[in-house]
């Protein structure tokens, strides 16, 4: 695609559309993921301006938005005028901000995406998409399908094609009406090159040509490049390939041509311009770019300043001098950032800690009653170990409506005529008076708390699917040594620790695995908390971890739990294993959570237009909880949505900082690793686990059409697999407008406290990594821990920076502020 040679083999062009098509999975497994993963290995205003003139992606905001924000003075008019300088020279600064501010506005330019495909409406005045994509649509849905569909596709195991030919063969009614498709189609020595010679003519436009026919519906394409080298994603197996998925494409495009240009048509090449712009080329300098660069940097560097400033203003606790009442581990997702600011707000001597939530414990999940095994740790690990479930009492419940017996002709008449009614009577009192039904699904349904689980391995040649049952007794001391030190939790430890995955509840909600916890691959954390406790709590993992310095009081006991962050409620397990002493602890305990939950919910309570946020705590509490139950609700939490920040370091160096819920929060003690070993093993994950999640949101809000999934209203789950507008369109891909409706898209900022030059060591011992600092996807300030000076990643190197910003206010009354405002708030410092 690069290149005019026409020696290119399909293979190649193949693979390189699968790189550039969207990778999102299928639903039960939907992760974040940079949507332009593509463009990674260029520098980030260079790959946007690229994806925008190749694919016609909007990749900023527009002018007018921008203008509008620095006029309302969300832009910082110093901080626009240093990226002025900084970008352009102080000499230019007044050139420059005039084109800013007063150049007229104009719209993307034209994407050179589909330009051939157009000129079957120019050449033969046919739409081929209207002719083609419902037949397509219909067919790869129902291939796919994983439980809707009432009858199953004839598969034949050996791939859609495969079976096509097999229903064409054996159907009284084809798909393929044309005799000239349907011989090529059922002729197996018929190649690919042989119908793009028939419909396209030149090889050497080829490639473009299949871009554009797969760019026309990218949401199924990208869905069937991913499940191609990712069998695993799908329950009911099906063998699929991008190859086939053209293949059948073409078939059908000859079809609609013979049939309705009564073969009357040639290819393509002669009506395509010689001057025609090319896929992927070089893109040149333009003004148009460079402007709308320097809003952005502008408009990041607003919040960036802040926070900078505020990180410098730390002042250190010391808990050294005092036993913490409690110690808490959470997960590091921003959603956790507000519920730890009001635990440690009503228990000021307990100490919070975030880290991945799987809680450096990669494993599969088999529940007892389940059919199949859940991966519960980032997605791209692969597990060697299982866990196992027994002795669960818990079963999903089942409703007669969610059947295959609704669907029928017969069936379905008589019990529309009689369950029906009551269904709607069950409707109607579920909009006023929303409860538990069977459609919700809740985190706190992923494990059976009274049930028995396999941590402890006994017998490592007994395996399951291959898997190891459990961990031995080395894999569990690592697992936890590695956990407790990446922390820096190495000393002073509370009576009770508790560990709190979370997950979340929903009964409206397609995209429900973006809910969870990303570090368990959209699942519960609430198996992985519980895991982890018992490992820290047996007393042969503390006698080795006591070895290697790391010695756990033997009047310390930690105590799995999970935070439900739709609903703010939270469940602990294996209570039972408490004496007297730990138990009245933890009931006194149990009382600051249920404060610190009610508090988190009324300040969420502000962005929900249908809550008076006014009210006390727990009366807006009731209100949340309802909301979770509620069919009517399009975004029953917001998910991700504003987040901006990572911060890596002492809490007690963030603690006085009010973050507005915008920060991923991962505890770290650069004392206790001063060559980054464990600061690498964060990084490795932060950059993109947390760079995956904030830029799906960035490119999701600045381009919900082709880049989002649009409203969710109108969407249709196809196959459990995605969704779709209506029963007949393309997969949607991103996120879908309510759950960005309140995003700025900022690019994420990531902290450090450490030394620059570890800091630097560490991000450059992994190219992968350091690809997404280097080329500028994610943004990388560190703070020196002695002297608190910062300093911006740029151009490869550290470089001294100076906040603009020189006062953070101080809050002394936070809850009038929330209740005031549903806008994203700026720094404050909490007195």
């Amino acid at each position: 695609m690069r290149s005019n040679s026409t020696d290119d083999s399909i293979h190649v062009v193949l693979h390189e559309l699968s790189h550039y098509l969207p990778a999102q999975s299928p639903l039960k497994d939907f992760v974040h993921h940079n949507t332009l993963h593509a463009f990674q290995h260029m520098p980030f205003h260079e790959a946007l301006q690229q994806a925008s003139e190749n694919f016609g992606y909007k990749v900023y905001w527009n002018l007018q938005t921008f203008r509008g924000l620095y006029h309302q003075k969300k832009i910082n008019s110093d901080i626009l005028e240093r990226v002025i300088d900084e970008h352009k020279g102080t000499e230019q600064r007044a050139y420059w901000k005039s084109l800013l501010l007063d150049l007229p506005i104009e719209d993307y330019p034209e994407p050179k995406i589909g330009h051939i495909r157009k000129l079957w409406r120019k050449a033969y005045n046919l739409n081929l998409d209207k002719e083609v994509h419902q037949t397509l649509f219909r067919l790869i849905s129902a291939y796919l399908d994983q439980g809707i569909a009432i009858w199953k596709f004839p598969l034949e195991g050996k791939g859609i094609l495969s079976s096509l030919r097999t229903l064409e063969k054996n159907s009284f009614s084809t798909l393929i009406k044309s005799e000239r498709a349907r011989e090529l189609l059922m002729d197996k020595s018929t190649f690919l090159e042989d119908l793009l010679q028939l419909l396209v003519g030149d090889p050497k436009w080829y490639g473009q040509y299949l871009f554009d026919q797969q760019f026309a519906h990218p949401g199924w394409s990208g869905m069937v490049a991913v499940l191609e080298h990712q069998e695993v994603s799908l329950l009911d197996k099906r063998k699929v390939s991008l190859h086939d998925l053209v293949f059948v494409e073409c078939i059908l495009e000859i079809d609609a041509l013979d049939r309705r240009r009564d073969g009357n048509w040639s290819a393509l090449a002669p009506h395509i311009p010689a001057d025609l712009p090319r896929l992927l080329e070089q893109s040149s300098y333009s003004q148009w770019f460079d402007i709308h660069r320097l809003w952005q940097e502008a408009m990041e560097w607003t919040y960036y300043d802040q926070v900078v400033r505020g990180l410098q203003l730390s002042h250190a606790e010391d808990f050294s001098k005092r036993r913490p009442s409690f110690q808490a581990m959470f997960c590091i997702d921003d959603r956790s950032c507000s519920i730890r600011r009001y635990v440690e707000r009503f228990a000021p001597d307990a100490q919070t800690f975030g880290t991945a939530g799987f809680f450096n414990l990669p494993f599969y999940f088999q529940p007892e009653h389940g059919k199949f095994m859940t991966k519960v740790c980032p997605a791209p690990v692969t597990p060697k170990h299982v866990i196992k479930e027994t002795e669960s009492k818990i079963r999903h419940e089942k409703d007669a409506h969610f059947s295959k017996h609704s669907k029928g002709v017969f069936r379905a008449w008589a019990i529309s005529q009689t369950m029906g009614f009551w269904s709607a009577l069950k409707m109607a009192k579920s909009i006023f008076y929303p409860s538990e039904t069977p459609a919700m699904v809740s985190s706190f349904k992923h494990m059976d708390p009274k049930g028995k689980l396999s941590i402890v391995c006994h017998h490592p040649e007994h395996t399951h699917h291959g898997l190891q049952v459990g961990f031995t007794l080395t894999e569990m001391a690592d697992a936890m040594e590695g956990l407790l030190k990446s922390i820096g939790l190495v000393k002073d430890f509370a009576p009770l620790v508790y560990v709190l995955g979370h997950g979340a509840s929903s009964v409206n909600n397609t995209h429900y695995a973006g809910y969870d916890c990303g570090a368990c691959s959209g699942r519960s954390g609430s198996v992985n908390a519980r895991v982890a406790a018992s490992i820290a709590n047996n007393p042969e993992v503390r006698q080795l971890l006591s070895g290697r310095g790391l010695p756990i009081p033997a009047d310390t006991h930690f105590v799995g739990g999970l935070h439900d962050t739709t609903r703010d409620e939270m469940e602990f397990y294996d209570l039972d294993q408490l004496d007297e002493s730990h138990r009245l602890l933890h009931e006194r305990n149990v009382q600051t959570f249920e404060i610190a939950l009610a508090y988190n919910a009324k300040e969420r309570s502000r962005r929900f237009h249908t809550i008076d946020s006014c009210q006390e705590p727990q009366k807006v509490h009731e209100q949340i909880k309802k909301r979770a139950l509620s069919l009517f609700v399009t975004r029953p939490e917001w998910n991700h949505a504003t987040n901006a920040l990572c911060v890596v370091g002492k809490r007690e160096n963030n603690r006085h900082l009010f973050l507005d819920k915008r920060a991923f929060l991962n505890s770290y003690d650069y004392s206790i690793d001063p060559d980054g070993r464990y600061l690498f093993g964060i990084l490795k994950a932060v950059a993109p686990v947390c760079g995956g999640i904030n830029l799906e949101y960035y490119f999701s809000k600045v381009d919900n059409d082709r880049l989002g999934a649009g409203s969710k209203l109108p969407h249709n789950v196809m196959g459990l697999i995605g969704v779709a507008n209506g029963m007949d369109g393309d997969l949607r891909t991103g996120l879908p407008l309510q759950m960005v409706n309140i995003h700025d898209p900022l690019r994420i900022l990531i902290t450090v406290e450490h030394y620059p030059e570890v800091v630097l060591q560490t991000i450059q011992s992994h190219a992968p990594t350091y690809e997404w600092f280097a080329n500028d996807w994610v943004k990388l300030v560190c703070i020196h821990p002695e002297n608190k000076e910062a300093y911006v990643f740029k151009q490869g190197s550290f470089m001294p920076y100076v906040p603009l910003t020189r006062h953070i206010e101080y809050v002394h009354n936070l809850e009038a502020i929330l209740e005031a405002s549903s806008e994203n708030l700026p720094v404050y410092i909490i007195a």
